[in-house]
């Protein structure tokens, strides 16, 4: 497991929407789908909008190798659940400042007791990972 840089951080936390792609039972990739996407400090973090019974989460939780792609960056990664209240407070902040725009009814659906509830945690897996275009 590695550390995202300074350069993956910034590109994927200005990124509106990562692709993320779980992986099937054989272990090939899914289709990517679009989610949104928070920075806290030096990690990367996402919710399911929709729980933990969203088949993504999941997949992302029975079987936790993928892949997210955001800003030309592209990385093989681990998706770990957490459950931390002062963290989930952090992240509603974050919800709330970077997705503001779309308005109440998105974001309040991202800070709501069932989003908090499947939040996830996005490491970087491996040396994979392509840094943005210079």
């Amino acid at each position: 497991m590695t550390d995202w840089s300074h350069d993956q951080l910034t590109v994927i936390g200005a990124a509106d929407e990562v692709q993320i792609s779980t992986s099937r039972r054989d272990g090939s990739p899914r289709t990517p789908i679009p989610v949104w996407v928070v920075v806290d400090g030096d990690d990367l973090y996402l919710r399911s909008a929709y729980g933990t019974g969203s088949a993504w989460y999941r997949d992302a939780l029975s079987r936790p190798h993928g892949r997210i792609s955001a800003g030309g960056v592209d990385s093989d990664v681990t998706f770990v659940r957490v459950n931390d209240a002062a963290l989930n407070g952090r992240l509603d902040a974050a919800y709330r400042s970077k997705y503001r725009r779309y308005g109440a009814t998105y974001v309040d659906r991202m800070v709501a007791p069932q989003a908090r509830a499947a939040t996830i945690k996005i490491t970087a897996a491996e040396e994979t990972s392509n840094g943005p275009e210079e």
